[in-house]
């Protein structure tokens, strides 16, 4: 990404700074940060004590409620500072917080194009977990970016203990996201790019978000066709390394273009914001971002801001809003039957049954889920009695297949996307097949097993939950 002062041209696909999510580990007592929608605008603001300031005023004036923070650079070893002014780590969390009281949050991003990334200099997996881990909590975050390029996409060492660290980092908690930032091509990714994203899916991290750098491509074509042009290529390189489908791989891609006047001296103008909006909005991307705030919108009255502001409500092409489902365990109850989701018998085996049956009192084993996000909207549905996830049997993509719980394992047939309905009902659509949780044939009867079908619309009937 580039500086708010830039004193180089960056030529080819600068890649953006590092995005990743993060979750809290031991962090104490502090009020629930707001959550992120399938569908948002996070642009970039180099972050200072100049700007820092001023969060809370651009939400308000702008309308922007996501920012993505730039950037974390090593200071030494395992410290990370923020690069613009050499500020510590822990220097900007009141102005943060007021951001997340008024209804915001961030996402911290290490890396970019200049100052370097953590693992870098800190070669302890175990202390780069807990590096990682201190910002989460500090700042009380769920997400992370990882601005991952030139000499630290090269670097495939710190690559790998990164991917390391970052898997550790997630098992010890779930709920921590992690987003990549990268350079692309009108082609799509270079396979510097592929290869580093690659080595995290083996390493067993859980990646949120690939987002795209739409800048600086140095070819001399319209910035808005570039753009579009890497976005399509580069979801079918999503769909093999995640193997997710096409609609999936869309919901885990992001876009961040430069607002207004590239390095190259391309430019991205207002009225391209628009139509890129737009383009997203129909495909289902997860995020919009633009570099930068402070220095490129704020003189254009949030031009850009406002414009991406749109994706927020959109509902990626789904049937209804692609919503935060409520944190916590819940019983899930289908609205055609008044009956609640349920683990047969409260088995705790895997391949067992995935039915519906009278609802019992709050706490009645094997009828208590959690949704789990992990990428792009979609997550994990995973019972409280046995830990085991709802599943699509066999990674069937076929009308009528079985649903199961098995053992988590990341896979998307096992992925859930949570669709908010007009009622406030909630239907799951499934990563790998793109169909819905169903119950089997509409009956009322209980112990009726459930399977996925083609998606409804409409409210009241066998795909519809309410959380309670």
């Amino acid at each position: 990404m580039p500086h708010r002062v830039r004193t180089f041209l960056v030529l080819g696909a600068s890649a953006l700074l590092p995005a990743a999510t993060a979750a809290v580990l031991g962090v104490p007592a502090h009020a629930a940060t707001p959550a992120f929608p399938a569908h948002y605008s996070a642009p970039y603001l180099q972050i200072s004590a100049a700007d820092a300031g001023d969060l809370a005023a651009d939400m308000s004036a702008s309308g922007t409620a996501f920012y993505s923070l730039a950037f974390l650079t090593p200071q030494s070893g395992c410290t990370p500072m923020w690069e613009d002014n050499n500020d510590p780590m822990n220097a900007f969390t009141s102005q943060v917080s007021a951001l997340q009281a008024a209804g915001g949050n961030v996402i911290p991003s290490f890396g970019g194009a200049s100052g370097g990334e953590l693992a870098q200099t800190c070669t302890s997996v175990s202390s780069l977990e807990a590096a990682y881990a201190k910002v989460v909590s500090t700042y009380h975050v769920t997400r992370l970016d990882f601005d991952i390029e030139g000499s630290v996409l090269d670097d495939t060492a710190s690559d790998h203990r990164r991917d390391q660290a970052l898997a550790q980092l997630q098992a010890a908690n779930p709920a921590v996201q992690v987003d990549f930032t990268v350079p692309v091509d009108p082609t799509g990714m270079p396979s510097d790019v592929t290869s580093m994203l690659n080595d995290a899916v083996n390493a067993g991290v859980k990646v949120n978000l690939v987002n795209i750098m739409t800048m600086d491509f140095g070819d001399g074509e319209n910035a808005l066709n570039d753009a579009e042009s890497a976005a399509n290529g580069s979801v079918p390189q999503l769909e093999s390394i995640f193997g997710v489908s096409s609609g999936g791989a869309w919901g885990m891609l992001g876009l961040t273009p430069i607002a207004g006047q590239n390095d190259d001296n391309e430019v991205f103008s207002q009225s391209n914001a628009v139509t890129l909006e737009s383009f997203a909005a129909s495909h289902g991307v997860q995020e919009l971002a633009f570099w930068e705030v402070d220095g490129y919108d704020k003189g254009t009255g949030y031009a850009y801001s406002k414009t991406f502001n749109k994706i927020t409500s959109s509902t990626g092409g789904g049937g209804g809003a692609s919503g935060s489902f409520p944190s916590g365990y819940h019983q899930l109850v289908v609205q055609h039957s008044g009956q609640c989701l349920d683990v047969a018998g409260a088995s705790t085996s895997n391949g067992a049954v995935i039915d519906q049956n009278t609802c019992g009192a709050s706490g009645t084993s094997g009828q208590q889920f959690q949704f789990l996000p992990v990428s792009g909207g979609y997550g994990e549905l995973q019972n409280e009695n046995s830990g085991k996830d709802v599943v699509v049997q066999s990674a069937s993509t076929t009308k009528g297949a079985a649903v199961i719980q098995y053992t988590q394992n990341g896979t998307s047939n096992g992925l859930w996307l949570p669709i908010q309905q007009a009622d406030g009902t909630w239907q799951f659509k499934n990563q790998k097949s793109g169909l819905c949780l169903d119950q089997a044939g509409a009956v009322t009867t209980p112990g009726a097993a459930f399977d996925q079908w083609t998606c409804k619309t409409g409210t009241g009937d066998n795909q519809d939950f309410a959380a309670r």
